[in-house]
């Protein structure tokens, strides 16, 4: 049976049922009036009116599942509307109330039963989408147990109409403990709010105004059933029944919960769309040689995300090359150009400007002050293509000190990536201009060495060595380590789905995201969800990235992983003499491109001991072949990592390749080979 169908019979059954209930309630009204004797059950009115309920919640139930592509925002924007239609109808109700309140019509327990009929089918509307809105929201990114205990206070409201069948009133202790048992499951659900980290500025507010009107919607239709609440009037009052306090309370504390955990996040909202926006304006940089741009439109983007990134009230981009000079200018004329490179007095920055590259390079040569009428803060970076400085880049704030040392580290990075795609766009120049395709590699190649680490960590808390060879002149087997923070490290090891320049070009956003994420300390399952959400929008339809990115605290000796559909690690633990794999579920990054994916991503813990040995690899190793066309397989890459564990990590990469070349003897490569050998060492100082 399809949504569709399921719909439109639950919306028929429920508007019959209604009439069932209201016809019942009447029918009733007429036996009590008259003393009629007839042999009828003032319970059928209750079981229809609980099978209305039902029926209405399977109905929203299908038609808002059956919205999955809106977004939260729209989302609390049909609960808004549905509010809307309920209460102006529910107003029409009073209003007749009120005009015709000195007639006999208004007087008759009939109509007055009538009218409230209408009134809880319109109440029962409204709180059942609402509450069905609610749970998309609890609901997103929900885990199992999360799952089972939305049922259990699903159950639970089930049971809550089946107990209002007994007639016991507010003041019963039976009622009070069945109100109590919904409040703590209500209670522990409001709190899970994950939806609003995904909401920017604007969207918070407008999520604040929707839910403080359902809240409003809430209230008024209360008072409008506590208005009608008459028992000598009513066959059937509502506020009798522990089912509609359960359901106003739950809907009552989800809003305000909601209302104040989203004002709590307003002030976090702008650093989210900042680093959101330069993740973006990464990836822009990121995709202009896959998008066919020219060098000017990668100035043009440079310049535009680094001002944007850095807050920078004005900037110029300077390029000397054999096309001659080129500058591209953001709020400033050439005339101020001039007048404030000759202001500058920082050394370092003049050499940046006179294209005299220098390498010892810090975060406070790069910024300084400036002695201007409206500027009062410089930054200048240079841009280099293959090792060459042909320009730089000037950004200025009207504010002293205003560059500080994480927008130069961002910029820095926004920079390399230019470079990285000005250097790919010129090799495919030469390739088309010279038709050597070889040529072409060889030179993608050098960029793509320049992608990984120069030099490896080697201090008192760890050592590290690294092999890397490509099949292709050009490989996508990515590694990289970086020091986040003191003690603590962020470390990586990918492969790019296919081989060549494009895996190179894939490889380059993969090291960018890194970089970005790495700097931010985010924890492991955190990093996949954000590198996915941003690989995303940049990888092809037919590629995908699997990865490994480690946390190691090296001051408590704590090791934590997620992994992406990559090959599991290996960690010989010295205390037992045992080596074990590194097991995390995870998959690939780019193979699911929506919020889905943040499910299948796990994160695992571990403490390590002094000279305890992790050995990393990509599928290429494991997948070697030999002449019988034998894979070399993960038991051999153990046994081999087993019999040189003890050694030190150099000899462990020589012992290893040796025996993987004793293993395919002379057949040519097929894949990309890339192990990474960690050692921890003893840290008994910080």
């Amino acid at each position: 049976m399809s949504d569709k169908l399921k719909i439109r019979l639950s919306f028929f059954a429920a508007l019959l049922l209604w009439i069932l209930f209201a016809g019942s309630n009447i029918y009733l009204m007429f036996v009590k009036n008259y003393e009629m004797k007839v042999d009828f059950s003032d319970l059928f009115p209750q079981l229809a009116f609980s099978l209305f309920v039902f029926f209405t919640f399977i109905y929203y139930r299908y038609a808002i599942t059956k919205a999955d592509s809106l977004n939260f925002t729209d989302l609390l924007w049909k609960v808004f509307i549905i509010g809307l239609v309920t209460a102006l109808l529910s107003l029409g109700i009073q209003g007749f109330f009120m005009l015709f309140a000195n007639s006999n019509i208004v007087k008759s327990p009939i109509t007055f039963n009538l009218f409230y009929d209408v009134l809880v089918a319109l109440v029962i509307i409204y709180t059942i989408s609402t509450l069905v809105a609610w749970k998309r929201l609890i609901l997103y990114q929900k885990s199992k147990a999360l799952l089972r205990l939305w049922r259990l206070f699903e159950i639970a409201f089930g049971f809550a109409l089946a107990f209002d069948f007994f007639g016991n009133q507010p003041n019963d202790n039976y009622f009070i403990a069945a109100t109590l048992v919904l409040a703590l499951l209500s209670l522990s659900l409001v709190f899970n709010l994950k939806w609003v980290a995904y909401l920017n500025f604007r969207q918070k507010w407008k999520g604040i105004l929707f839910i403080l009107l359902s809240g409003a919607y809430l209230y008024y239709f209360l008072r409008s059933l506590i208005w009608f609440s008459d028992p000598d009037m009513l066959v059937m009052d509502m506020l009798d029944r522990v089912f509609i306090w359960g359901l106003f309370g739950f809907l009552f504390t989800y809003a305000i919960i909601s209302i104040l955990v989203i004002l709590f996040n307003l002030p976090t909202s702008s650093v989210f769309e900042q680093k959101l926006k330069e993740a973006l304006d990464f990836q822009r940089l990121s995709q202009s040689v896959p998008r066919a741009e020219t060098t000017d439109q990668i100035y043009e983007t440079l310049i535009d995300s680094a001002m944007s990134a850095v807050f920078a009230n004005a900037a110029w981009l300077e390029i000397h090359d054999n096309d001659g000079t080129r500058q591209v200018i953001r709020n400033l004329s050439e005339e101020q150009v001039d007048l404030i490179k000759a202001r500058i007095e920082n050394k370092f920055i003049k050499d940046i400007l006179n294209l005299k590259l220098r390498r010892d390079a810090t975060t406070n040569k790069l910024r300084d002050s400036i002695k201007h009428p409206k500027f009062k803060s410089i930054m200048a970076l240079p841009i280099l293509v293959q090792d060459e400085q042909i320009g730089y880049i000037v950004l200025l704030n009207e504010m002293s000190e205003a560059f500080n040392r994480e927008m130069v580290s961002i910029l820095t990075t926004f920079v390399s990536q230019a470079s990285v795609s000005l250097e790919n766009l010129t090799l495919i120049k030469e390739s088309l201009e010279n038709e050597h395709y070889k040529e072409e590699l060889k030179i993608a190649k050098t960029v793509q060495k320049s992608l990984l680490p120069a030099s490896l960590i080697n201090n008192k808390h760890l050592i590290m060595e690294a092999f890397s060879i490509a099949a292709d002149e050009v490989g996508g087997d990515y590694y990289d380590i970086l020091e986040y923070e003191k003690n603590k490290f962020g470390l990586i090891i990918g492969d790019v789905s296919g081989k060549g320049t494009s895996a190179a070009f894939q490889m380059a956003q993969m090291k960018g995201i890194f970089h970005v994420l790495a700097r931010e300390g985010v924890s492991p399952d955190v990093f996949m969800k954000k590198a996915n959400l941003a690989l995303s929008k940049c990888l092809d339809k037919n590629s995908f990235i699997t990865a490994t990115y480690f946390n190691i605290d090296a001051a408590r000796s704590k090791l934590s992983f997620s992994r992406a559909g990559h090959c599991p690690g290996l960690i010989h633990c010295t205390k037992d003499n045992k080596v074990n794999y590194l097991k995390s579920d995870g998959m690939g990054l780019g193979i699911l491109r929506n919020s889905s994916y943040d499910k299948y991503v796990d994160k695992t813990e571990i403490l390590y001991g002094d000279g305890d040995a992790i050995l990393l690899y990509t599928d290429g190793i494991t997948e070697a072949k030999n002449e019988n066309g034998e894979l070399f397989g993960d038991a051999r890459l153990k046994v081999s990592f087993e019999k040189h564990c003890d050694k030190n990590p150099k000899l462990i990469k020589e012992g290893i390749k040796d025996d993987l070349s004793e293993f395919i003897g002379r057949l040519e490569r097929d894949d990309d080979y890339t192990l990474v050998i960690v050692r921890f060492k003893h840290n008994t100082d910080d």
